[in-house]
């Protein structure tokens, strides 16, 4: 047996030239065996590398010697696994396009090694979000109104243009609209899932899923082929934050799973920012009680970014600047920014009013009969009758300022 000394020496300190002569190829088929004895969980594994100098060890391991670090009935687990073929396993996983990355591994991520209760290994399909680019994680509700869904959107799309990684759950609503938008963008994203890293869940997102991991990369903890069940999405939400410098959260109920990834982001020293929403809006009352308690504000992609590289992104050692120099002198990438977030659509060329009936619109759906209520108390609407009225929304439709839905008319951008 061996120590955490030499544990220590041999696999944590592993160099490129052990790698280039294929060691960790070598130990690989061991470590996902190791990783999938049932019994042996994250912390037991862990513990077992502390004492033996690889899982090639602990494979060989007799009973008695694992009896001194676990007890009876996982020492015999281990023992009857030691039975199971070794490398056929890891083969047929390779052969599905799935990396297995434990935590000792150089390809393993950085920013995850140091969160509390790091994950043993990771399967991944695609990539891991590179250690030397910066990531954000964007989250939020599933059933979104159209106002998230267009914030989630242009957050997504502008910081993935400045070569931001966005790192998200690939869930309904916020999650993959904002990884699609970062998508179409040109830029890349990363889907954290509560399942086995080759089901796509949900199923309809089957689409986007292949994209991601094109873009980037699919992401898990747990074992292919595990179905999604709500007793592992909490767990897979410290792996969203745990990857991401900040968290950026858009719209979540006073009760949602979203303030669970939250938790998670302050338990690990992550930086966690909100789009604020109306104080009537019950899709905003968990990110309104957030700012609150101290979140950060998240008005535009443009001052989002500005404050990041006042306090995550800055550079080590550098001193904090006291004439308030603006981040933009930094990076010159931020003065060049085109936000949609606070570009307004031009109305120089439309009636008054059209003007008039724009005001009235929001990013909140509302029905004909609402608009056409309101526009009785505006004189310059209240002469037009419904069917005009009908027909100035459809030009306005069609001119690109607002969106019809089902019978509910909204803004497309601010005016």
């Amino acid at each position: 047996m061996a120590n955490k000394k030499e544990i220590n020496s041999s696999i944590l300190q592993m160099n490129a030239s052990d790698t280039q002569t294929g060691e960790w190829d070598n130990l690989q088929p061991y470590a996902y065996w190791l990783g999938n004895i049932n019994g042996v969980g994250r912390a037991t594994a862990k513990k077992l590398l502390e004492v033996f100098a690889s899982p090639m060890e602990v494979y060989s391991a007799g009973e008695k010697a694992l009896s001194q670090v676990v007890n009876s009935t996982v020492a015999e687990a281990i023992i009857e696994a030691q039975k199971q073929e070794i490398r056929a396993p890891h083969e047929a996983l390779l052969e599905k396009n799935i990396r297995f990355i434990p935590f000792y591994h150089p390809d393993y991520s950085k920013r995850l090694q140091d969160i509390p209760d790091a994950p043993y290994a990771l399967y991944v399909k695609g990539e891991l979000p590179a250690d030397d680019k910066r990531s954000v994680a964007i989250v939020g509700a599933r059933n979104c109104s159209a106002y998230g869904r267009y914030v989630a959107e242009t957050f997504a799309k502008e910081l993935a243009r400045q070569d931001i990684q966005i790192v998200s759950g690939l869930a309904a609503g916020v999650d993959g609209l904002a990884q699609n938008a970062a998508i179409e963008a040109g830029g890349q994203t990363y889907g954290v899932l509560g399942c086995g890293v080759d089901i796509c869940y949900p199923a309809y997102h089957k689409p986007l899923y292949e994209k991601v991991i094109e873009s980037g990369g699919m992401i898990s903890t747990y074992p292919p082929g595990r179905q999604p069940q709500p007793v592992l999405f909490p767990p897979r939400n410290r792996i969203i934050s745990g990857l991401s410098d900040v968290v950026l959260v858009v719209e979540a109920r006073k009760k949602s799973g979203t303030l669970i990834t939250v938790d998670m982001a302050l338990e690990q020293g992550r930086e966690v920012y909100v789009v604020p929403g109306r104080i009537t809006d019950r899709l905003s009352d968990g990110c309104n009680n957030l700012l609150r308690q101290g979140a950060g504000a998240a008005l535009s992609p443009e001052q989002f970014m500005q404050e990041l590289e006042e306090t995550v992104w800055r550079e080590e050692g550098e001193k904090t600047r006291t004439d308030k120099t603006s981040a933009s002198q930094k990076n010159p990438n931020i003065s060049n920014i085109k936000s949609s977030f606070n570009a307004k659509l031009q109305t120089s060329n439309l009636l008054p009013q059209e003007k008039a009936l724009l005001a009235l619109l929001d990013f909140y759906p509302i029905s004909l009969d609402q608009i056409y209520m309101t526009a009785q108390t505006t004189p310059i609407l209240c002469e037009l009758t419904l069917s005009q009225m009908m027909e100035m929304l459809l030009m306005l439709s069609m001119q690109g300022f607002v969106n019809n839905e089902g019978g509910y008319y909204m803004l497309k951008k601010p005016v």
